[in-house]
């Protein structure tokens, strides 16, 4: 069994679409170029045919890796909710020493992107902040060494 992929609703259906696009329209165009290519004749040396070979390929890996993905899905807003204490699909607002407060949503692996307020329980940040309650000053080892983080509030 595939390994549990917690998504957001909005993740969730945002994977659904880009599956049903490279299922359906995707393959489709890559089926015209495939064919068109083949009608030129000597596929030894034709580079339209290699380029959409290796095209095929990506599309049905990602096919492959969406499949597996969607397989077995907690959706993150339905994990029970403790706001006492931080998990998963959480709003959390901290601050650095000397920097002004962030805030983050914690959500998985798949669906992270700092730049946009989404971190990963997984990453450095995250994990040190699983578990940890409004008031709790945690430290976290990054790339950049060790930052203090103060738990302003969790939503």
């Amino acid at each position: 069994m595939a390994e549990a992929s917690y998504l957001t609703q909005e993740g969730l259906d945002r994977l659904k679409q880009e599956l049903e696009y490279l299922k359906g329209p995707a393959r489709e165009q890559l089926a015209k170029r495939l064919r068109a290519a083949i009608e030129q004749g000597d596929l030894s040396e034709n580079a339209d045919y290699t380029a959409a070979k290796e095209e095929q390929g990506f599309l049905e890996g990602r096919i492959r890796e969406l499949e597996q993905l969607l397989s077995n899905v907690i959706i993150i807003d339905h994990v029970e909710k403790n706001l006492n204490e931080i998990g998963i699909g959480d709003y959390v607002t901290i601050q650095e020493d000397g920097f002004e407060p962030e805030r983050y949503h914690l959500v998985g692996p798949k669906e992270a992107d700092p730049s946009n307020g989404r971190i990963s329980h997984e990453s450095p940040i995250g994990r040190a902040l699983m578990g940890h309650k409004v008031g709790d000053v945690v430290i976290v080892d990054t790339p950049n060494g060790e930052i203090r983080l103060k738990i302003l509030k969790i939503e």
